[in-house]
């Protein structure tokens, strides 16, 4: 069995990956045909996909830096391989590189914002032998654009990372907004009028740069973040996964004490999901899957990556969220492309930050399907939701209890000790969390968001021909159409179940299909009866 090799985890530096004798999946065929078709580019990806990397690469490349692309043996004796640039007919010239990174996080204000512009552009005068023009970055801008030129006889690449990290993080602050926004439009505005003077321009971010008002003026910008040619330039593909790092799974198979399909199919559970355009080419998360083979142990990396405090504050600012308003919601395309002043439209804010991706999409009526893309995703984004929904305060010990209990039923199928369980949860809820939510929507949101956070197979609001069912719960032994009626009786929940054939389209599954009406009291805020018969009776 081949040993263990070295994961870049952290690592976005592409130089460094080949020196050091990391892991590293060829994107240098899809860099190819950019750069070839030589279009101004702009690329959309949730964070830690892999966009700094992709423009570590694309600096590598046109520095002329062939050495880092052909085959060869490390310092460390590990033999890296011939990537698919080195054998093209691509001329590895020399050009002049500007790059400017706006991905730290240690950008917060205005003034450091200015300075990290400042000093960009400074590191580039200074390294030409540029003295600055006394005037604004705008100025200073085309000054070594056109400088650049002239004294290399070739044109300037420039590459922008991450451009809209800075805004993202000041949404909510609309003064913070229009000022960053202006410093942009002061930087980059000149490059479309610069275009003799440029061989190559590539923008990386989350959201689209036509939402964000900066590049108005540089509107020649062809944006491949939808297009199926480039679904997988950043990411891992299936095919990648089986081929290039195969023997970094059987490895771990073998450590796990699983076989290679078993663990291919949990890391497929886990990290798989992710489509960027209706090609719907699988996507793996790169950072999940680098951190899962570095460490042996397949658990929640990219989520857990400082992504809870930062989706509680997206919460905040949203419209209130329904159940069935994320996992499997509708979005025409022209909600791609509507302002991103703030958080009011929320389904292409969570498409762009990688909680949701496209599941379906129907191009009679140009309309996608958005859905979580995987369970490290689903699992994380439900705690979170239910953190929200709770305001961070959820007694910890009634979770547990209940935590106990969902396992138990599904292993026992006891129904009736699991809806104690339910009710002995809902006796947990404060009152102050309540007074303001009640309906019976609150409380399907505290049950679902819950269970799913448990990686319960639970479906919100799921559509029938009729109408849409409040709860389906699927089981090892069976599956639980439940409908939960407020002020209201058991009777009427299980009639709504048959009248609007809720549990219809499970007959065929194999499992036996249950109704379950329970009825929930205002005055006792708990469910105060229950009903449970099968689907056919």
């Amino acid at each position: 069995m081949a040993a263990k090799r070295k994961y870049p985890v952290g690592i976005q530096s592409f130089e460094r990956i080949r020196q050091d004798g990391y892991v590293y999946v060829d994107k240098t065929p899809f860099i190819y045909k950019m750069i070839t078709e030589g279009c101004p580019y702009f690329l959309s990806r949730p964070r830690r996909f892999g966009k700094s990397l992709l423009v570590s690469t694309l600096a590598a490349v046109f520095e002329g830096r062939r050495e880092l692309f052909e085959a060869f043996t490390t310092k460390q004796g590990i033999e890296q391989p011939q990537l698919f640039i080195a054998q093209s007919d691509w001329e590895w010239e020399k050009y002049p590189v500007i790059r400017f990174d706006f991905s730290s996080g240690d950008l917060v204000t205005i003034e450091q914002l200015d300075e990290w512009i400042g000093v960009t552009l400074g590191s580039y005068e200074k390294q030409y032998n540029i003295t600055p023009p006394a005037k604004g970055a705008n100025v200073r801008m085309v000054n070594l654009l056109r400088t650049l030129h002239k004294q290399t006889g070739k044109r300037v690449v420039v590459l922008v990372d991450e451009y809209d990290n800075f805004i993202l993080h000041s949404l909510g602050d609309a003064e913070k907004v229009t000022q960053a926004r202006q410093r942009f439009q002061n930087v980059f505005g000149p490059l479309k009028a610069e275009d003799d003077h440029l061989q190559f321009v590539f923008i990386t971010g989350i959201s689209k740069f036509s939402q964000m008002g900066i590049f108005s003026k540089l509107n020649n910008l062809e944006n491949i973040s939808m297009q199926p040619a480039y679904e997988s330039l950043c990411g891992i593909s299936e095919e990648e996964l089986t081929t290039v790092l195969r023997p970094d799974i059987e490895l771990m198979a073998a450590n796990r004490g699983k076989t290679y399909d078993e663990t291919l199919a949990a890391l497929k559970r886990m990290y798989d999901g992710y489509h960027f355009s209706e090609g719907m080419t699988d996507m793996y998360n790169p950072f999940s899957v680098v951190n899962a083979l570095k460490s042996g142990k397949i658990d929640k990396y990219w989520f857990d990556s400082a992504t809870p405090s930062a989706l509680i504050a997206m919460l905040r600012e949203m419209p209130p969220l329904g159940i069935s308003d994320v996992d499997g919601a509708l979005c025409e395309s022209d909600d791609f492309n509507k302002a991103f002043d703030s958080y009011q439209a929320p389904l292409p804010v969570l498409y762009q930050s990688g909680y949701l991706t496209i599941k379906h999409y129907d191009g009679d009526r140009d309309m996608y399907t958005l859905g979580f893309p995987n369970e490290e995703v689903r699992k994380g984004f439900a705690g979170s939701l239910y953190s929200f929904v709770t305001n961070g305060l959820g007694d910890n010990r009634v979770r547990s209890v209940f935590l106990n209990a969902y396992y138990d039923f599904r292993d026992t199928d006891d129904l009736p000790t699991f809806i104690e369980a339910i009710k002995t949860f809902f006796a947990g809820v404060p009152y102050h969390w309540e007074k303001d939510n009640k309906n019976e929507h609150y409380y399907h949101a505290l049950l679902y968001t819950l269970l799913m956070a448990f990686g319960a197979d639970i479906r919100a609001e799921e559509p029938s021909a009729k109408g849409r069912s409040d709860l389906t719960l699927k089981m090892p032994k069976g599956i639980y159409v439940m409908e939960i009626k407020y002020d209201d009786t058991v009777e009427a929940a299980l009639d709504q179940i048959d009248r609007k054939g809720y549990a219809e389209k499970y007959r065929l599954d194999g499992r036996p299909v249950t109704k379950v009406g329970m009825a929930f009291s205002s005055a006792e805020r708990n469910i105060t009866d229950w009903k449970a018969a099968p689907a056919n009776a």
